[in-house]
């Protein structure tokens, strides 16, 4: 495992040692990347070792890449390796399974090595606002290192998050409005409290965790890039993570350089602040008012990396686009029925986009593409019965 050479602020490019406990740039506070020596894993055979090692290991998940991420003993309870499933109707389509992760969604991965790295570092109190289903990764995450987790999400988040978070014994409190409200609690409070705030993009290892997804997805497409990737954005740090593995991975010589897959945002039509400053062609977006939509994951109203995932976007020849909350629930039901897997909200919206970018020529059925299912649907139960109106009975048959 390598050590980490320095961290490197994705605006100003500034360096910072990685020595102790970092958030944002002391000078610009953009988001911080952890930067590696990468010289000594370099070429095809030290590629090929990664498949050699999990196999002799019962369960590796996310951790066969230990050669790219930082050198710490990992909290881990199983995530990463998700499975790449082939559509039954596109032969050309792959659905990324991120709800077999541990608390059913990809946020395990970076709060995984998060909380890794706050354990290495001797942290003790964590703090995160949370859309959902971060509350319940850091909450786990934090209880198998013995860590202190304060969590802060809206009221009206799936019952889901809430009973985990609650379960895995974090201190939860709700809060009547969206996560940026709850990101102004822990700000205001984090000082005080001795909180070290673990928010999206406020420290650097959760795109550490992410960026896996980018491995895995081209390891299992054969050590090939896919012609399109589409992610459910909100925070968007995957999305930011898996630009990260791909400019990695052409470093080390791992995939053959050229076209990377162009990268598809995905977000609510009820919630689209990057979608707007994509059209718009500017380079950040301005907080959305009024953000409503029954995908929890995708309300964000003003994302923190906004401008690197404009920046990825139109580097990729890729685009952002909003679907509706009926399209996502007629994409739920539709996958659903024909492929037998129930979608969260946030993934129906890639699969949504997919259809919508096939039947407008922006894709063909012969691109090869892979959509992020980013939680199982299960979790979603009570706010996707809402949305079909199904109540249970309580008249006797």
């Amino acid at each position: 495992m390598p050590s980490i050479r320095n961290l490197e602020c994705s605006r100003c490019h500034n360096f910072v040692l990685a020595q102790t406990p970092q958030t944002v740039c002391p000078d610009c506070s953009g988001p911080l990347y952890v930067r590696y020596d990468l010289r000594p894993l370099r070429g095809i055979a030290t590629r090929d070792k990664i498949a050699q090692q999990a196999a002799l290991s019962p369960w590796s998940g996310m951790w066969r890449y230990a050669l790219v991420l930082p050198e710490a003993k990992p909290v881990t309870l199983g995530e990463g390796w998700t499975p790449m499933l082939q559509s039954r109707r596109f032969p050309n389509v792959f659905l990324k399974e991120e709800g077999a992760n541990p608390t059913s969604t990809f946020k395990a991965r970076g709060l995984a090595l998060a909380v890794t790295m706050a354990r290495h570092y001797g942290l003790r109190k964590l703090a995160v606002p949370s859309a959902g289903n971060a509350a319940g990764a850091l909450a786990a995450y934090t209880a198998a290192a013995g860590i202190e987790a304060h969590i802060f999400m809206p009221k009206d988040v799936p019952f889901a998050n809430y009973v985990e978070a609650t379960v895995y014994g974090a201190k939860v409190t709700l809060v009547d409005g969206l996560i940026s409200d709850c990101g102004r609690i822990v700000a205001e409070r984090k000082e005080k409290e001795g909180w070290f705030d673990i928010s999206t993009l406020k420290e650097p290892f959760r795109v550490e965790g992410k960026k896996t997804m980018g491995y895995e997805l081209v390891e299992q497409l054969g050590w090939e890039y896919p012609d399109a990737v589409f992610y459910p954005t909100g925070g968007g740090v995957g999305l930011i993570g898996m630009w990260k593995a791909f400019l990695e991975m052409e470093e080390l010589g791992w995939v053959r350089a050229g076209k990377r897959p162009r990268m598809i945002a995905v977000q609510s039509s009820g919630c689209a602040p990057v979608v707007r400053a994509f059209d718009q062609g500017v380079g950040v977006s301005q907080m959305w008012q009024n953000a409503s939509t029954f995908a929890a994951g995708l309300r964000v109203p003003k994302p923190y990396g906004d401008s690197i995932m404009l920046e990825i976007l139109r580097e990729s020849g890729g685009v952002a686009l909003a679907v509706s909350d009926e399209q996502i629930l007629a994409s739920i039901l539709d996958w659903g029925r024909h492929e037998g897997i129930f979608l969260s909200p946030e993934g129906a919206a890639a699969t949504a986009a997919y259809d919508h970018l096939l039947a407008t020529g922006f894709l063909t059925a012969k691109d090869r593409v892979v959509l992020f299912n980013t939680g199982g649907g299960l979790k979603y139960t009570d706010v996707t019965a809402e949305a079909l109106g199904l109540h249970r009975s309580t008249t006797p048959v």
